[in-house]
């Protein structure tokens, strides 16, 4: 079991989820208020700089880079775009949690990276918070 009270975060990576401030900012509060429990990223990305491994813990930070909870990772797998099931999309807690809410908004999240395809593969992890820091 993790103290979290004897785990110095300035030692632990920090990063944000979206790829904008204000998308930064959305995302953290659906982590913090518990509606976003999944994450995913281009698997592209992820061999480029790697993602923390399972059981890892990391500060996530909002729009700002001010640190607003800590996660630990809790299970990681690869899939293509296509095949993200209601479960999945519903674990992402974004907008109405439905498929094609997911579908429509991981389009235009990838297509500004210049990386969407519909087979494109994707690396899901699953985590859980640990705490939320002050200041929040």
């Amino acid at each position: 079991m993790i103290n979290i009270n004897d785990i110095n975060i300035t030692t632990l990576p920090h990063s944000s989820f979206g790829d904008s401030p204000k998308l930064a900012d959305e995302l953290v509060e659906l982590v913090i208020q518990g509606k976003k429990t999944a994450t995913c990223g281009s698997l592209v990305e992820h061999l480029q700089d790697p993602a923390p491994p399972t059981g890892s813990l990391q500060v996530i930070t909002d729009g700002q880079d001010r640190p607003r909870c800590v996660i630990q990772s809790t299970h990681q797998f690869i899939i293509r775009f296509c095949d993200v099931d209601e479960n999945l999309a519903k674990l992402e807690g974004e907008g109405d949690l439905s498929l094609a809410y997911w579908q429509q908004a991981h389009r235009e999240f990838f297509g500004r990276l210049g990386v969407f395809d519909d087979k494109m593969w994707l690396l899901f992890e699953k985590f859980t918070v640990i705490k939320i820091l002050e200041n929040s």
